[in-house]
């Protein structure tokens, strides 16, 4: 609900402030918030070069490109669409986990699930209406550039970063700190345009800051922990739907037929990407075998993944 609503804040920020103005309030703001909680719980910071380094290669890669494209890409699509473009980031990746970084293995119906969400996008983008390379297409380029670097993230944190031993809040507090410093870095460059401030405005940075990149942050990394990145990335099932629907109901934002026909196969791609449709068939061809065997259903304890840990 917190990251569907941040096409919103982000689109309503946009009407006062400059994108990279967005960016480094978000981070700014975001930073602080994670700071409280990480001094009220004293927890530790790590002290080994090795994984300040990865930090800053994730602090760059998750947040300040990332965050850069969409609030730019905002300015010339709406809200409800940057939401489902967004949504392809679970294909992505999948893509970086399996060819980047091997971390996971992808089998011939996942690569197919690649081809159907990329079919996806392209009934999105609908390029029978033809290719004028405005700024709308350049913007929805973007944002998958933004989705394509959340995709490598995902899988350098399970490449690299998955053995440091820090805590959630600790790695999320660095994931966003390691960013607002670099972004306080370039405030000369990207933060000193004039702004126009009111109350909804300041409102959206704030949610979009305190929850959004903040308090959010937190339960993403249980979530990437406890799933690893490709089921962690299954949070954008979600956001789009959140994000549509608040730019209908408050915006007035109009939704073309080939966009959500677009995202039904991308949601498609990834059910296939992640073996979830094969593995469905499995398990019920299990409970099958069991009745046949013992006349018993086998049982899933409550709570627990019937997939086992990633």
């Amino acid at each position: 609900m917190i990251w569907g609503s941040s096409f919103l804040f982000m689109k309503v920020a946009l009407e006062g402030i400059t994108p990279a103005q967005v960016v480094w309030s978000r981070l700014v703001l975001g930073a602080l918030t994670l700071g409280v909680f990480v001094a009220l719980r004293r927890d530790r910071l790590p002290r080994r070069l090795r994984v300040w380094a990865h930090m800053t290669v994730l602090a760059v890669s998750f947040c300040v490109v990332p965050f850069l494209l969409f609030s730019w890409a905002q300015q010339h699509v709406t809200s409800g669409l940057a939401s489902i473009y967004n949504a392809t980031t679970p294909i992505m990746t999948a893509v970086m986990a399996w060819a980047v970084f091997r971390v996971e293995r992808l089998k011939p119906a996942q690569i197919v699930g690649i081809l159907v969400g990329v079919a996806g996008v392209m009934v999105i983008i609908a390029p029978w209406q033809g290719l004028d390379l405005s700024q709308s297409l350049v913007a929805q380029f973007a944002i998958l550039g933004a989705t394509a670097c959340y995709g490598f993230s995902l899988a350098y944190m399970r490449r690299f970063v998955s053995d440091t031993g820090m805590t959630a809040l600790v790695f999320s507090f660095l994931n966003i700190g390691i960013a607002a410093v670099v972004m306080l870095a370039l405030t000369p460059f990207v933060a000193l345009s004039p702004v126009r401030l009111d109350v909804w405005i300041v409102l959206s940075l704030i949610a979009l800051g305190c929850f959004g990149t903040g308090v959010a942050y937190i339960w993403n990394q249980n979530v990437l922990r406890a799933w690893g990145p490709t089921r962690a990335s299954t949070v954008t099932y979600i956001t789009p739907v959140v994000g549509v629907a608040l730019g209908i109901v408050l915006l007035g934002e109009r939704l073309h037929w080939n966009e959500p026909a677009g995202a039904v196969l991308v949601f498609l791609g990834i059910l296939l990407a992640q073996d979830r449709l094969r593995l469905r068939r499995h398990k019920q061809a299990d409970a099958a075998a069991a009745e046949t065997a013992g006349g018993i259903r086998p049982e899933v304890t409550p709570g627990a993944s019937p997939e086992g840990p990633a």
